[in-house]
């Protein structure tokens, strides 16, 4: 295993920011940076060992502050997906949130923990990040220590390890929020997928889910079999047009397990996300519509990368049947995701 680490440039306030390089024998490489403990590249061989880098996002710092909307790479918090109205109650007192997607608060809002400066250290294979996230920023309660650390290992494993305490309850819902395409280029449309859930939640047109919970059987949610992203996507209602949908894995939060599997049927790619989580968000990527230019100048067209975001259910804190995400003093909160690469 192998680290190496260069400057990726300087934030407004001067803060340098560094890009950490792990990579294995077998030529896997994974890029992380400390604006956002963003995962900026992860290079993957092909069946015939052609190694390409598997995400969307940036050659260079700029473009992560300047184009922050879509969230390529990045950790998400405090609270992962949508709140609705930006409002929830907590012991008897109301709080309320930013709304930065139409009436709803998504990803921990207008500076969520993706525009923050995160402390790193690497060592090989890991490189972890820590975040203090103090009492009142963008509207929780409560100070909030937070570490991800990231490890690459010789099976081709970028492993993603979450934990968080407070001294006040407050909700947590860390995920993170890569933009994977395993051809490397074009869309994701013919990216055969699996999903191990027979359940996933409706959602109204503002994409903040019912509080109902629906089986996927007889509907275009169903990858309980290995099924073309593009197959059924213009069956599901929405404008912009695609997959924004949690499904249920029935998880005990004790144990990681299969929650996907992806095949890219031309390069041989194949990708595995395994977590301790309850659900898994599908987004394709609907909101891409060409006006930012990524990697190589790269003009990123809608479906051109898919994200499987290991999380809590959306709105869990206004939905009493839901698992809650609430994390008190004495608590830790811990996540652990796998993305595991191969081919076949």
């Amino acid at each position: 295993m192998n680290l190496q680490t260069k400057s990726f440039g300087k934030l407004a306030d001067g803060a340098e920011v560094t890009l950490f390089t792990l990579s294995n024998s077998n030529g896997v490489k994974a890029s992380l940076m400390n604006y956002g403990a963003t995962l900026v590249a992860l290079e993957a061989p092909d069946r015939n060992g052609r190694l390409t880098d598997v995400t969307l996002g940036f050659d260079t710092l700029e473009g992560y502050v300047k184009f922050n909307t879509p969230y390529f790479g990045c950790i998400v918090g405090r609270c992962a997906n949508r709140i609705a109205g930006g409002r929830f109650h907590l012991d008897g007192k109301e709080y309320r949130l930013p709304t930065n997607a139409g009436n709803a608060h998504l990803h921990g809002g207008v500076k969520g923990f993706d525009k923050v400066f995160w402390r790193a250290e690497g060592k090989s294979p890991s490189v972890k990040f820590t975040y203090q996230s103090p009492d009142g920023e963008e509207g929780y309660p409560g100070n909030v220590a937070v570490s991800v650390i990231y490890t690459l290992t010789q099976s081709n494993e970028l492993q993603i390890e979450y934990a968080a305490t407070t001294d006040k309850p407050t909700p947590v819902n860390l995920t993170n929020h890569t933009y994977f395409n395993l051809a490397g280029t074009g869309t994701i449309l013919d990216h055969e997928l699996m999903i191990a859930s027979t359940q996933y939640l409706p959602a109204n047109d503002a994409l903040v889910p019912t509080g109902e919970i629906h089986p996927v059987k007889s509907t275009p949610m169903d990858f309980t079999t290995s099924t073309p992203i593009g197959r059924r996507i213009h069956q599901v209602k929405g404008d912009p047009i695609g997959y924004d949908h949690t499904y249920v894995l029935h998880k005990d939060g004790a144990r990681t397990g299969l929650a996907a599997r992806v095949f890219e049927p031309q390069s041989g790619r194949v990708l595995e996300v395994h977590t301790t989580e309850p659900g898994v968000q599908l987004y394709t990527g609907n909101f891409l519509d060409g006006t930012i230019s990524g990697k190589g100048g790269c003009a990123y067209q809608q479906h051109t990368g898919f994200c499987l975001e290991t999380q809590h259910f959306p709105d869990s804190v206004n939905q009493p049947t839901f698992p809650t995400v609430i994390l008190k003093p004495g608590q830790q909160y811990r996540q652990i995701t796998t993305y595991r690469l191969g081919v076949q």
